[in-house]
């Protein structure tokens, strides 16, 4: 097994076992031309991405991580820098998987940005912290969040498994969860994207309220017509229930 340090200050644990690292890889489409992972450390995933028939990229910020990488993968395509900064389609102007072992404390930006740019983005194949990859999935219920709705209104969203602490150095305190989303057949929204995501907001601000309450700030047409769904509260609702709801706002 190859040197794996920990960057705390970067928020990352590092895998250290090579059959999750080849099991979450082993994640990704055979289909998938372009692959960009973030976030590789000392490669442990990587190691895996370089043997298929795909091209595979990585961005990575710490320094000696990519010194590392340099010197055990000269010819993989490294961006030093953060994702988050990056110009997406200028800097890949194709589409492609994206993979990662997500430092915690950016996990959601992450899949926010994906969001953002899903049409260049057909799938994720990502480790995150087990809470969140459980919201991410969920499809009703407490567990779910504003995020989840967004991401399942365009990808198909599959909680694969559970990965224990002990694998990662140093070993975080909770448990990590592996997801797979899958962009859906759905191209756009049939309401206002920029109204939705107001309405999702809203209704998951004030997640103890029914939506009725939830939705004072907004006027609503017709509201007879959904009155069955005003009287629930916005974790009780799926993406099609939140459409058709964002179809009543004026």
């Amino acid at each position: 097994m190859k040197n794996v340090r920990a960057k705390k200050h970067l928020g990352q644990h590092f895998l250290n076992d090579e059959q999750i690292a080849f099991d979450i890889t082993d994640l990704l489409s055979n289909g998938a031309k372009n692959v960009v992972e973030i976030g590789p450390g000392m490669g442990v995933l990587t190691q895996y991405l370089v043997k298929k028939d795909c091209k595979t990229e990585v961005v990575e910020i710490d320094r000696e991580s990519v010194f590392y990488l340099r010197l055990n993968y000269p010819d993989l395509e490294i961006h030093e820098g953060d994702f988050l900064q990056l110009d997406l389609k200028e800097q890949y102007p194709y589409s492609f998987s994206l993979i990662g072992n997500f430092p915690y404390n950016i996990s959601s930006q992450i899949l926010f940005k994906a969001f953002e740019n899903r049409d260049q983005i057909p799938e994720v194949v990502g480790m995150f912290q087990k809470e969140v990859a459980e919201r991410i999935a969920c499809k009703k219920g407490k567990k779910r969040g504003i995020l989840s709705v967004f991401l399942q209104a365009f990808y198909d969203v599959e909680y694969c498994f559970t990965v224990d602490e002990h694998v990662f150095n140093p070993p975080p305190k909770v448990k990590s969860g592996v997801i797979k989303l899958v962009r859906n057949s759905r191209k756009e929204l049939p309401v206002d994207e920029k109204k939705f995501k107001r309405v999702v907001k809203a209704g998951y601000n004030q997640r103890r309220k029914t939506l009725k309450n939830a939705m004072k700030p907004f006027e609503l047409i017709n509201e007879n017509e959904i009155a069955d769904l005003l009287a629930l509260r916005a974790e009780q609702l799926s993406v099609d229930d939140f459409i058709k709801l964002t179809n009543h706002v004026r």
